[in-house]
């Protein structure tokens, strides 16, 4: 266990410098940030000043060396724009971003997982049916239209939720978090109702479907055999069998939308790393923006890793395989 635990971070290793160098030449190769940092009225002097103090003068690979430099005593660098540590930026945005990422996934997971074994434990059923149509209309709406139509109907029409914005956070510490007042709960329930939409669809289509496939193992023949009840069968015997993947996707969902709620940190007026993504890339911020990609490619590395070494608790079979091994 130890030597596959080793081989798995020298690879994360390897996969972290080629999506730096990756990242890096792609976000420096495009646009000039100093045609946004200084006025165009601006003598060549002072522009020749600007691209200096910013580095800018010098070739690509040795910015990028410069860069990884920094990287390894983890300096991400100076915002061109806020004119603060890049890091600082990001996680002062991070902890927005993280509650509404794990609002939306445990929203998701918590709601599709037993109504997708449900559709998969009685597929005739008429609320089976209806489960499924639910499903469909997940992964078939876009986001920035279900919510426009949630802050229309909820906010403007019945006036029960805010539009946007976080609301007032309650620091544990020095951390602020919406969900520990109720004020700020409602400011969270819309978004994250939104960003959870495609999750409960996926999860809803995932635990069906492996839910079936269990219901023909040998395994849940015999419980029924045995007189277990329906209830006893889901939860001891169904849902282990199925847990494996649901796990995978919550990691890799989990991941994903930390990296990817723009389109509804956009919409809400939530103050994420997402609006924050938008902001620099509007205003040609490099630094925040390779920095961004980085840890989001460090993030999905990360979730990968834990996953896999989560199975062998989750399975018996892979902990006999990796002791025989």
């Amino acid at each position: 266990m130890l030597g596959y635990v080793i081989q798995r971070l020298l690879q994360a290793a390897l996969v972290m410098l080629a999506m730096s160098a990756l990242v890096f030449a792609g976000v420096y190769a495009i646009g000039n940030p100093i045609d946004v940092l200084i006025s165009p009225d601006a003598t060549q002097d002072i522009r020749a000043e600007a691209i200096r103090r910013y580095g800018l003068d010098l070739p690509l690979w040795q910015q990028y060396l410069a860069f990884l430099g920094r990287l390894l005593r983890g300096d991400f660098g100076q915002s061109f724009v806020f004119g603060m540590p890049v890091l600082d930026l990001i996680l002062s945005r991070l902890p927005a971003t993280l509650e509404l990422a794990l609002a939306a996934v445990l929203i998701g997971t918590l709601l599709g997982v037993p109504l997708g074994i449900h559709a998969g434990y009685r597929p005739d059923s008429a609320l089976s049916r209806a489960i499924m149509a639910v499903s469909v209309l997940g992964f078939s709406v876009p986001t920035f239209w279900v919510g426009l139509i949630l802050i229309l109907t909820f906010a403007v029409n019945l006036d029960w939720l805010p539009a946007g914005d976080r609301g007032p956070t309650l620091e544990v510490f020095g951390v602020g978090w919406s969900f520990l007042t109720l004020e700020g709960l409602s400011f969270l329930l819309l978004p994250a109702l939104n960003l959870s939409l495609f999750k409960l669809a996926m999860m809803i289509r995932l635990s069906r479907a492996g839910t079936r496939e269990a219901m023909l193992t040998d395994t849940v023949k015999f419980a029924r055999a045995a007189g277990l009840s329906d209830l006893t069968i889901l939860r001891r015997h169904v849902l282990r069998l199925i847990s494996i993947p649901i796990v995978t996707v919550f990691g890799l969902e989990l991941g994903s939308t930390l990296a990817f709620a723009v389109v509804t940190e956009t919409i809400f007026s939530w103050p994420g790393v997402g609006k924050l993504i938008i902001d620099s890339i509007t205003s040609l911020d490099r630094p925040v923006m390779v920095a961004y990609l980085v840890l989001v490619a460090f993030l999905f590395v990360t979730i990968n890793l834990v996953v896999d070494l989560s199975y062998a608790l989750l399975d018996p079979r892979l902990r006999r395989g990796g002791a025989a091994a």
